[in-house]
């Protein structure tokens, strides 16, 4: 059972707290959905992964925040919002039996920008997993990603708000200084595998801990499903970051 927490007065700042069976203190996870950072997308898709989580002893964070398409939403709403309900977390930990001292992030497609953005603002977080995400805004504005959804989101191209880029890309705020793990599909028709192929191999080339893993021929959204394969290595994964 999920609690909802506003961590704003905006009716998309807001997140489910799902806390394991027990008492406590809890790892955590912080969960960012996808959708290309669109309004039309929510975070209901993913719940069943923070369900997933939670029966191996993980706490999650399921946040909503502003998008494209909500008054406030883009650059840099979208972004704020993610740092706002980081923040409204760290202070919750005692409350709610949280272990602070082991709390991830993990994003998917777009949320996987965002996740690893937040971890790049050397904060609390002890590690980072993207799913297939847009971790590399400028290629992603080259490649035209979903109707050039990134210029969208940043308002312009990387020649026109360059410092917009070097603030919200990951890739551009390297190294981040804690464990990275990047899952993509190698059939991934939405966000190519060669976006997170090029993060990790300068995410290396500047001494951070970041691994990829291949999915062999998986969609973008079976790292999400708790149902697959691939999303039992992402449990695991998540669950020797936090040391489970």
């Amino acid at each position: 059972m999920a609690e909802r927490l506003a961590y704003g007065t905006d009716q998309s700042q807001f997140g489910e707290l799902r806390l394991p069976a027990g008492g406590g203190p809890f790892p955590a996870a912080i969960v960012i959905h996808g959708g290309f950072w669109r309004s039309k997308y929510g975070l209901e898709y993913i719940r069943r992964l923070c369900d997933a989580l939670a029966n191996v002893g993980i706490a999650t964070w399921n946040i909503e925040y502003r998008r494209i398409g909500n008054p406030g939403g883009g650059f840099p709403g979208t972004l704020d919002d993610v740092a706002l309900a980081r923040d409204y977390f760290t202070s919750i930990t005692s409350r709610f039996k949280l272990d602070s001292s082991r709390i991830i992030a993990i994003g998917h497609s777009a949320g996987g920008h965002l996740a690893l953005w937040l971890a790049s603002q050397k904060n609390i977080l002890t590690g980072a997993i993207s799913l297939a995400g847009v971790v590399d805004l400028r290629r992603g504005w080259e490649l035209k990603l979903s109707n050039n959804v990134v210029g969208e989101l940043l308002g312009g191209s990387p020649d026109e708000v360059p410092e917009r880029y070097a603030f919200a890309s990951p890739i551009e705020r390297l190294p981040i200084g804690i464990p990275q793990r990047l899952f993509h599909g190698t059939a991934d028709a939405d966000v190519p595998l060669e976006i997170s192929e090029r993060y990790v191999q300068a995410a290396r080339s500047r001494g951070d801990d970041a691994t990829l893993i291949a999915l062999p021929d998986a969609s973008h959204y079976d790292p999400v499903d708790p149902r697959t394969k691939e999303f039992a290595q992402v449990r695991s994964a998540a669950m020797k970051l936090l040391k489970l």
